[in-house]
């Protein structure tokens, strides 16, 4: 239930689920501290959701426990594969009483062929991206391949009306940022947001444009210990005069659709993105972006034929890992391309910029329709429960195989 990436998509699939009064929801709530570990049910659901909050992603124990006695038809879990070797290492006890189906998050090639163990423990991968969907297909041709992209509510995330938009600056902003160009930047403060470069790059556009025509509004968290400190940067830099504003209040979906539509322009340049919902978001209030060209953010910013702002090939492509991802590009930019590509979208004439958000809200409806993305789920794990079953009539699964010992 976070405003995490993660979290809203998790949401969206399983109030699609039960919203058909065919299925009921068992969730471990994890990846952050709680403060309370009772399990909670969910307003509106009549007791058919339960949320038992848990620290990390649980446990193996746990997921025995939970599995005998609640006795599911399917074990459904996303997010990236990092965190879910503890549970593919149990695959054999959970998959022989039912189907595993994960759906899946990977940023970026080379093909992360260290993954096919985790590929193959599922019964169904079902992928988030255009990239993803290729990794998985090219890593393990064997596995059950669904694509599924992400979506956000498009009946919350659209444009408002002038009356709404300007009540909403006249109570978001004082009267010396009211005529400034706005560029929105909505992301957790981590390291891969490239948050720092960011304020570092705007300070240099805005040294050509000058300090009082436009304004960065980062909506995060400053000190975030995963990322770097925003307000020690802006203060280095003197960016003391309201050229950057931090946003660091956590707002309803309503909010944020506003502040998207406040918005002339959302960027992202992250150096690894599985998605970017940000993005997305702001399309869909027919707001243009400016990405890097990089995992799901590609797929946004065009259709192969349109632009709906302005996508950066990155300047760089450096191989970088760890213990348990091995490799993976970073595809990074450089001062200058980021830089051009603020000039372009601010010197962009009004009528072209909204032309480029019509049409990127209408991308959305098409490619990422969100009724598309509920119904396309509830089809599936009723496909998925036809064909694997559970329990006394699982099917698809042997705990044993042929192989040939060289």
């Amino acid at each position: 239930m976070s405003p995490s990436g993660v979290g809203t998509q998790t949401r969206y699939v399983l109030e699609a689920l039960l919203d058909t009064g065919m299925v009921e929801v068992y969730s471990l709530g994890g990846a952050i501290k709680h403060q309370d570990y009772r399990p909670t049910q969910p307003e509106g659901y009549d007791g058919k959701w339960t949320i038992k909050p848990v620290d990390g992603y649980g446990n193996k124990d746990m997921v025995r426990g939970l599995i005998r006695q609640f006795k599911p038809d399917i074990l459904w879990f996303m997010t990236d594969p990092r965190f879910w070797g503890w549970m593919w290492d149990i695959d054999n006890e959970i998959r022989s009483q039912v189907p595993m189906v994960y759906y899946h998050v990977w940023d970026n090639y080379p093909y992360p062929k260290f993954n096919k163990n985790y590929y193959d423990s599922n019964d169904v991968i079902v992928t988030i991206s255009k990239v993803t969907n290729d990794i998985v297909k090219n890593v393990s041709p064997d596995v059950h391949l669904e694509h599924i992209p992400h979506s956000v509510d498009t009946n919350i995330f659209k444009k408002c009306s002038d009356v709404q938009l300007q009540k909403f600056r006249n109570d978001s902003l004082k009267e010396s940022d009211k005529k400034k160009f706005i560029f929105f930047w909505n992301n957790r403060n981590a390291r891969r947001k490239q948050s720092g470069s960011l304020i570092y790059w705007f300070k240099d556009f805005l040294d050509i444009v000058g300090h009082d025509n436009a304004v960065l509004i980062m909506h995060t968290d400053p000190k975030d210990p995963n990322g770097q400190d925003l307000e020690a940067i802006m203060e280095n830099l003197e960016l003391k005069n309201g050229q950057v504003l931090l946003s660091t209040q956590k707002y309803p979906s309503e909010t944020l659709a506003l502040l998207y539509n406040m918005a002339d322009c959302t960027i992202n340049i992250s150096d690894a993105e599985g998605f970017g919902l940000a993005t997305l978001e702001s399309l869909a209030c027919e707001t243009p972006i400016i990405v890097n060209m990089t995992g799901g953010l590609q797929e946004q910013v065009t259709d192969g034929e349109k632009m709906f702002g302005i996508g950066l090939e990155p300047t760089s492509k450096a191989i970088i890992g760890s213990q348990d991802v091995p490799f993976i590009y970073e595809d990074r930019l450089s001062k200058e391309v980021v830089v051009a590509a603020l000039l372009k979208m601010y010197n962009m004439h009004k009528d072209v910029r909204e032309s480029l958000g019509r049409d990127g809200r209408e991308h959305v409806m098409k490619n990422y329709s969100f009724e598309g993305f509920k119904q396309d789920w509830c089809n599936l794990i009723m496909k998925i429960h036809e064909k694997y079953g559970s329990w006394d009539n699982r099917k698809e699964y042997s705990s044993w195989k042929f192989g040939e010992i060289k």
